[in-house]
């Protein structure tokens, strides 16, 4: 066997293409789109975002970006495109999704060592090193060759994707720019709202009417990606203390903070569209039109996208998967991606950077590795081959998830903040010998 197979053209499986060819290893990579499409997606590129086009915090000392720092020293292709097509987001990471998967599909398309194949998998070759990173829309057919082998039920929760309107219908006279606590500009459109408008659109909204779903009979929402109605209708004021938050946010015209507010994200370079940030929802279209045209500042707002619900699946990874996330029934056989229970872009970039490099490692008949413990790829893959497979339940990178510091530093360093700084530092030092211990030492050393 000198190849590898990597089926799925998403984040996860372009990062193992990418990771295997860099490594001298020939890669087939297998995206069915545009043979058969997916409920989420609208083009053929590979690497389509289709939800948020934001990549999540890239803010020194946060546990997101130490993951995208390691996967920046580890020579990523995601990375490199996220920093060529970015946009601006005060501390977070977005990207211009368009010239990001451009960037990403030239890329891969004129790599000499992968051939890209457009057809659909349907079943998973037994005697061939093969990267399974489908993603959360997996076809029928191989969801059915993976439940084959897992020996259990599909597993599966429902995601959401949020609404984007024009930038020149905001009224501009009513919403203002800022980034929350002015971290990194003015980078977000900000609509407030005095009490009686948030009281007048959270009864909108709760009273609603959704798109039922009707597929299963049991939904299981992602916590951290839930409905904008499902979280309405926990409580009131539950709205005005997540995503409609208005700290850190005072309005110029008063310089008090409102009762409440939505931001908008700038979704392309050419900051001509914004995305409603946490306004993910399954409203029917022209509910959606209704409610949020009472959203100050948006009463005349032209939606070039309204929410929607798609199915997203996962394997019990903890009884499937070794912590080199080779399945146990079959070491040639490697899951990366949403897939396998890690829920975010870059989370499922670090699992497609490490399963790339341990596939080009059997072909090179080398050891496979694993991440450094302290790492947050390594603590990533150390949830999903570790956790309990009950309740097992998909997972953003989080402190939580991290090893943590020696008993002496934790005395040391009481701060919450300052503790996390060093847990960072130590943790990219760590990474960058364990790099260099496996031989990647073209990996670039950010100061």
């Amino acid at each position: 066997m000198n190849e590898i197979n990597v089926i799925g053209g998403g984040l996860a499986g372009t990062e193992a293409a990418w990771q295997a060819a860099e490594s001298g290893v020939k890669v087939k990579l297998y995206e069915m789109r545009p043979v058969r499409q997916t409920p989420a997606h609208r083009t053929e590129k590979l690497a389509e975002i289709v939800c948020s086009n934001s990549l999540k915090s890239d803010e020194v000392g946060t546990a997101p970006y130490l993951l995208k720092e390691e996967l920046r020293r580890g020579n990523s292709l995601v990375m490199e495109a996220a920093e060529a097509t970015k946009v601006p987001a005060g501390a977070a990471l977005a990207v211009d999704r368009g010239k990001f998967a451009d960037f990403i599909t030239e890329k891969i398309e004129y790599h000499p060592n992968i051939k890209l194949i457009r057809e659909e998998v349907k079943t998973i070759p037994p005697d061939e090193i093969t990267i399974i990173a489908t993603g959360p829309l997996t076809s029928e057919a191989l969801t059915t060759e993976i439940m084959k082998l897992t020996g259990d039920d599909q597993l599966y929760f429902y995601d959401a994707i949020a609404p984007i309107v024009a930038a020149d219908s905001i009224d501009m006279q009513i919403a203002f720019k800022a980034a929350r606590y002015g971290k990194g500009g003015d980078d977000y459109v900000n609509c407030p709202f005095d009490k009686e408008q948030y009281e007048t659109f959270y009864n909108a909204l709760v009273e609603a009417k959704s798109v039922p779903l009707k597929r299963f009979e049991d939904t299981k929402w992602f916590e951290s990606c839930l409905p904008i109605e499902e979280l309405a209708r926990r409580g009131v004021d539950t709205l005005r203390f997540g995503c409609m938050k208005p700290k850190g946010l005072p309005t110029p015209k008063t310089g008090r903070e409102p009762y409440a507010a939505v931001q908008l994200r700038q979704e392309n370079l050419m900051a001509d569209v914004y995305s409603l940030v946490g306004f993910q929802n399954h409203l029917r279209y022209g509910e959606q039109e209704r409610v949020l045209k009472l959203i100050p500042g948006l009463e005349n707002a032209d939606f070039l996208q309204f929410g929607q619900i798609h199915r997203n699946t996962f394997i019990n990874s903890p009884k499937v998967l070794m912590d080199t996330l080779q399945t146990i029934k079959n070491p040639n056989l490697f899951f990366a991606g949403q897939i396998t229970g890690v829920e975010g872009y870059i989370e499922s970039v670090g699992t497609g950077w490490l399963t790339g490099l341990n596939a080009a490692r059997i072909v090179k008949n080398q050891n496979l590795i694993t991440a450094p413990t302290m790492s947050a790829i390594g603590a990533l893959c150390r949830y999903v081959t570790n956790a309990e497979t009950k309740n097992f339940q998909p997972v953003n990178i989080t402190f939580g998830l991290l090893e943590q510091l020696p008993v002496e530093l934790r005395k040391k360093y009481r701060g919450r903040r300052e503790r996390h700084q060093i847990q960072v530092e130590m943790a990219l030092q760590d990474w960058d010998t364990w790099l260099l211990s496996i031989n990647q030492t073209a990996f670039k050393a950010h100061k």
